[in-house]
């Protein structure tokens, strides 16, 4: 079951409209994202050699779901920086400050969806504008919606999976270290991790 109409620039508009999907439609709502249920973070290379994980604990979300035009659907997603997490309290505060996202000066990172087209089947990407700090750039997210649920509690539940992979130094984060056997310390290349699960609003 497909969530975001297929792009087609082709498409003959005089013929007549495919009836929409029942179970589809049935979407159509606004949602809240589930943050204990829920995942946004990051993998970056670390000296060349291995890969830094982390995630960010606080966030926050909404979907505005049409299941009778999918494409006209949208996400927000709101993200705490002081709430980034790699395991290691140093590194932790070292992220915090100036040199890489300036916590104190720019508290939230943004991703606001301005469009969406079906690759096929259950895959999707999703195309927005990701803010950074004072910088907003276009982002572009490859999901995967993993279907619909009723959860013991009763809630209609919505979940999606994807990942996208920027150029940190797009958004301004350029702090870096030369390594004496070469290359340097931090990776620019930065794949974010998203997993999301959502709880439709009660009508």
């Amino acid at each position: 079951m497909g969530l975001f109409g297929r792009r087609n620039d082709t498409i003959d508009t005089t013929t007549a409209p495919v009836a929409v999907d029942p179970a589809l439609a049935a979407l159509t709502g606004e949602y809240t994202v589930d943050p204990s249920h829920s995942s946004i973070g990051f993998t970056v290379r670390h000296a060349m050699v291995t890969n830094v994980r982390g995630t960010f604990a606080e966030h926050e979300g909404t979907l505005r779901l049409n299941g009778s035009n999918p494409a006209d659907s949208e996400a927000r997603i709101t993200v705490r920086i002081a709430s980034i997490d790699t395991g290691v309290a140093d590194r932790d505060n070292h992220l915090r400050s100036a040199d890489f996202f300036d916590a104190e000066t720019f508290p939230e990172m943004t991703f606001r969806s301005t469009g969406a087209e079906q690759l096929g089947g259950d895959d999707y990407r999703i195309t927005g504008d990701l803010t950074i700090k004072d910088v907003t750039r276009p982002l572009s997210i490859d999901l995967e919606f993993n279907g619909t649920a009723t959860d013991v509690y009763g809630n209609e539940r919505v979940g999606f999976e994807g990942s996208a992979t920027i150029l940190r130094s797009d958004w301004g984060l350029t702090w870096n270290a030369a390594l004496e056997t070469g290359g340097v310390m931090v990776s620019d290349k930065v794949k974010l991790n998203f997993d999301i699960s959502a709880i439709k609003k009660a009508a």
